[in-house]
């Protein structure tokens, strides 16, 4: 038995241990957002995010991930709504046949937590892995520029929150809400 934590939540599994997490996910658990595609690490349809870090699910053995923090893209919604990464895509019109898209999305937010102003090479860097079959690349990095945008204004806010709740107005109303 290992323990797996997806998506904030933990699942206990009896594996083999040859499984890879990409087969985890989709065949055991029913995540299947996360795209099967070459399962040779050369499209990137497959990306997860493991402690913060992209990492290609079709030959990660899920048994090497136990007990790590592991976000598909079903995790990205948050209290019913898109991420901002996600919603970027969808207006900035990114999406065409949409089945590179999971890994397109989790590749961008990997990269934009850790930089939320990436240039164009830091951008294309960071989705080196992933391969759009429809070539919508001009619309995925301008999704990834706006999605960074709205990234570092909802971090600003959260730093304004955080930053002192006993002499702000706006964390007192935030704390009653909560």
């Amino acid at each position: 038995m290992i323990t797996l934590i997806i998506n904030e939540k933990k699942y206990e599994l009896a594996l083999q241990g040859h499984e890879t997490l990409l087969e985890v996910l989709r065949d055991q658990l029913g995540l299947t957002g996360t795209k099967t595609a070459c399962s040779e690490s050369e499209c990137g349809t497959c990306t997860v995010i493991i402690n913060n870090k992209a990492v290609l699910s079709c030959i990660t053995l899920a048994c090497n991930v136990q007990g790590e923090e592991i976000t598909t893209i079903e995790g990205l919604v948050e209290r019913g709504e898109l991420h901002p990464v996600q919603q970027a895509f969808l207006d900035q019109g990114a999406v065409q046949c949409g089945f590179c898209i999971p890994g397109m999305i989790m590749s961008s937010k990997a990269l934009l937590d850790k930089n939320p102003e990436p240039s164009q090479e830091e951008i294309e860097y960071g989705l080196d892995g992933n391969i759009c079959r429809c070539a919508g690349y001009l619309k995925i990095f301008e999704a990834v520029r706006q999605a960074g945008q709205e990234m570092k204004k909802h971090q600003q806010l959260r730093d304004i929150v955080n930053s002192d709740s006993t002499t702000s107005p706006l964390n007192e109303t935030i704390e009653t809400v909560q």
